[in-house]
């Protein structure tokens, strides 16, 4: 991931925020109809780094918990939302875990939404991961995964003139990614069925940075005035549309339990 301010991170916080802001409005809207308050969620965010996703959805009054296992991205978290009002601060609770151990913090179908953004590439084996946050999700529940497409792998080295390593991401389920870590990708199909089976069915999937992604890691947001809001909306069209989002960097796959 590129910087915090950098082009990649705010292309893909701001798709992941409106797709994930659809969702919440089609499978959680106002009991009292549409100008009602909006319902007070439980939140699970997996890794949530240093918490864009889990704060902003705290300001929009959500009951959020994070749950980091690296004590320095615990302490980036803490810091970001002591900088927030205490009503925001209120809503957020951290706790250093792992995501599959889920069941040492929390009992079953205690969450209405769990996010797992940018997490599943650094694990080997990520059914238990699933399964694990499968537990924790209450029926009619929205899981939401960002993952690495393992059917575009080939895409950012062959854009960037790296066809040796293009190639090679043909045959490959890993790759390196800009940190310099050996990590992995899902394929859409498998990731599918591995979803049927822990009762958390798909229900619909983006892409996410099918444009944007061989930005270089100095490239900042376009400043002339509405260039970043055509950016935006240009990604934000093709994330959605057939086939460009099948070539997107990232996916963002949204699954119901059943």
């Amino acid at each position: 991931m590129g910087a915090l301010g950098g082009l990649r991170n705010t292309v893909r916080q701001e798709l992941v925020s409106r797709q994930l802001d659809e969702q919440l409005a089609l499978h959680f809207p106002p009991p009292g109809g549409a100008h009602a308050a909006r319902r007070r969620l439980r939140v699970l965010d997996v890794g949530p780094g240093q918490g864009t996703q889990a704060i902003r959805l705290a300001r929009a009054g959500h009951l959020v918990t994070g749950l980091e296992p690296d004590p320095a991205m615990i302490g980036v978290l803490r810091s970001a939302v002591m900088a927030e009002p205490a009503d925001v601060r209120a809503r957020v609770v951290v706790l250093q875990g792992d995501g599959r151990e889920t069941g040492r913090h929390f009992g079953p179908a205690c969450f209405d939404v769990v996010l797992c953004h940018g997490v599943l590439m650094y694990v080997a084996d990520p059914e238990p991961l699933l399964a694990a946050l499968a537990r924790v999700l209450a029926p009619g529940g929205l899981l939401s995964l960002l993952v690495r497409n393992g059917d575009a792998l080939a895409m950012r080295p062959g854009l960037l003139g790296d066809f040796p390593s293009a190639l090679h991401a043909f045959t490959s389920e890993g790759y390196v990614n800009r940190l310099g870590l050996a990590t992995r990708a899902d394929r859409l199909a498998p990731l599918t069925a591995t979803l049927t089976g822990i009762n958390v069915p798909l229900h619909t999937w983006y892409g996410v940075r099918v444009f944007t992604d061989a930005a270089p890691d100095h490239a900042t947001a376009p400043a002339a005035p509405g260039a970043l809001a055509a950016l935006l909306d240009a990604e934000e069209t093709a994330g959605r549309t057939d086939p460009y989002r099948a070539v997107a960097a990232l996916l963002h796959v949204c699954g119901i339990r059943a």
